[in-house]
């Protein structure tokens, strides 16, 4: 069965993808660049394709829309308290950002609340840098769990340290990450002692964020480096005053460790007192130093910005190729997601339209596709309460932002042999559709505001609106990866149509509604088959595809 075809069967049977064929390497693309190219690059790097930034990116040519993509985002303003309807916050007043107030357990949950639904408004900005995107790659591969760290505060800061390096440094990222507060408490780093050395993160250091496994399951490392890389991260504690890292040197092992051969035998001396912290740095170095860890990065990269079929073909024209270049630039992560993205593969036939949109692509790009308009900030607790909608919405269909369901992140990324296709079942699929058909009828209401997709003014924005055939074609390119039957299309069109038979019946409607856009029957004639058309649209399969 084609790739593209998944999503027509039944979803309680098993589901075989064979890929379509793609012998593409890392050669730069030089093929054509309209609008079907830019499209494909921006479903795959923002959270839609907008007509603003089609044209805009069209304009540019590849390479300066590549540097544009590639280029990191401004730091985004802290979340803020907003929640004063719920519950006072004694330490923070309203519209205040509470990232430095005191610990509350009884302000957490809005504080966890106004986190997460802050993190969706980034996703929601109009920024035209992969950064987000990026954001959510690293979120996914240092996984970390809210609801096991609960402190919005070191949440937040976690957050920080992903944004910080989403584009820069792989091996300075490692390292930040070692001893943000957040992964020390998730993963109990900040109770690795001499007496008492925990093993938990020497583990997935290991096995999850850089070396992994071969292809045949089997560890690279083995359980001795896993107990000696504890002993190298005993001492790191967590100030939760100033919520940060520390640390110990008494409280860490200052013998020598030894690694094994996968390592080249390598010996870490051991340190004390201050020094002790350096042995981090020898322990960074020495995996580093590995093929591995290049390789492993490269992997999940391709299966996050591709498709999760990893051939020997992929191995040896992509991935390879992708691993030597991180190498030869020092773990700098823009150069190899650059050649990635500017590659003949990646704008390959083969690899378009061929991954089924994330939860929170899927309800992200369709506010930001047909221009959902969110409170500003003169209505923050509304804002908020919006943004946490959509949050909510991503979490029904399986994907909860800022709690991934383990350490390892979101199956769908790394599950075989399935992959992307655990987004999609009996239970999810209906999810998706209800969000879509809300948010064309009543929408997602606050106290005094609300979101919901405004068909008729989105429809002014396409070229020929009064066409049917026209605007039909426009609306498939506009929000599908790929084409679809003539017969999808007529069906389309009998909505626009309303059963009668002739085009300028539509066409009527329409020129009827523009010459007087205040007249209630006029805007309720074509409101009503637009959202017809849309909301069938939306429930398309091809519609969950990127």
């Amino acid at each position: 069965m084609n790739r593209r075809q998944l999503l027509t069967v039944n979803l309680t049977q098993d589901i075989e993808q064979p890929r379509l064929q793609s012998s593409t390497g890392l050669t730069p693309y030089s093929g054509s660049w309209t609008i079907a190219e830019v499209r494909h690059l921006l479903r795959r790097t923002l959270f839609c394709a907008t007509k603003a930034d089609v044209n805009y990116f069209l304009s540019q040519g590849l390479t300066q829309t590549i540097a544009e993509l590639l280029t990191p985002a401004s730091p985004p303003a802290p979340p803020l308290y907003v929640y004063t309807s719920n519950y006072a916050d004694p330490d923070v007043p309203f519209g205040n950002s509470w990232i430095n107030a005191p610990v509350n357990t009884q302000a957490n949950s809005y504080r966890l609340k106004s986190y997460r639904a802050w993190w969706v408004s980034q996703l929601l900005s109009p920024n035209r840098s992969i950064h987000e995107k990026m954001v959510i790659f690293w979120h996914n591969h240092f996984s970390t769990e809210t609801s096991a760290v609960n402190d919005a505060r070191y949440c937040y800061l976690h957050n920080t340290v992903l944004r910080q390096y989403a584009l820069g440094n792989f091996k300075d990222m490692t390292h930040a990450i070692t001893l943000d507060p957040a992964m020390l408490k998730y993963l109990n780093g900040y109770l690795n002692s001499e007496n008492n050395p925990d093993e938990n993160y020497g583990r997935e250091l290991q096995e999850l964020f850089t070396v992994g496994k071969d292809e045949n399951g089997v560890p690279y490392y083995t359980e001795d480096d896993v107990q000696n890389a504890a002993k190298v991260l005993t001492g790191y504690r967590i100030d939760s005053t100033t919520i940060s890292s520390y640390f110990d040197s008494t409280r860490h092992d200052s013998g020598d460790k030894t690694f094994s051969s996968f390592y080249n035998n390598t010996i870490i001396t051991g340190q004390s007192g201050a020094a002790g912290a350096n042995e981090l740095d020898d322990l960074l170095n020495m995996i580093f130093n590995t093929q591995q860890a290049a390789v492993l990065i490269c992997r999940k990269l391709y299966r996050f910005f591709m498709y999760y079929t990893i051939d020997a073909q992929i191995e040896a024209d992509v991935i390879q190729p992708m691993a030597t270049i991180l190498r030869n630039n020092n773990y700098e992560i823009t150069p190899v997601i650059q050649s990635l993205l500017s590659s003949e593969h990646f704008f390959d036939v083969a690899n378009r339209g061929s991954l089924i949109k994330t939860p929170l692509d899927f309800s992200v790009s369709l506010c930001r596709d047909y221009n959902v308009i969110f409170p500003d900030n003169s209505l923050l607790e509304d804002q908020y309460s919006l943004w946490y909608k959509i949050y909510t919405q991503a979490t029904g269909m399986g994907q909860i932002l800022g709690d991934p369901p383990n350490v390892a992140g979101w199956p769908a990324y790394y599950q075989e042999p399935s992959f992307h296709e655990l987004w999609i079942n009996a239970i999810t699929l209906p999810a998706r559709n209800a969000f879509s058909d809300k948010m064309c009828n009543s929408g997602y209401s606050s106290t005094n505001s609300s979101i919901v997709v405004d068909v008729v003014d989105y429809t002014t924005t396409l070229d020929a609106a009064d066409d049917p055939n026209l605007l039909i074609q426009e609306v498939i390119d506009r929000h599908l990866s790929q084409d679809v039957s003539q017969s999808i299309k007529d069906y389309l069109k009998a909505f626009l149509l309303s059963g009668q038979l002739s085009d300028s019946y539509w066409t009527s409607a329409w020129n009827d509604y523009l010459g007087d856009p205040t007249d209630p029957g006029f805007y309720g004639i074509v409101q009503s088959r637009l959202n017809d058309m849309y909301i069938y649209l939306m429930d398309l399969p091809e519609y969950q595809l990127s």
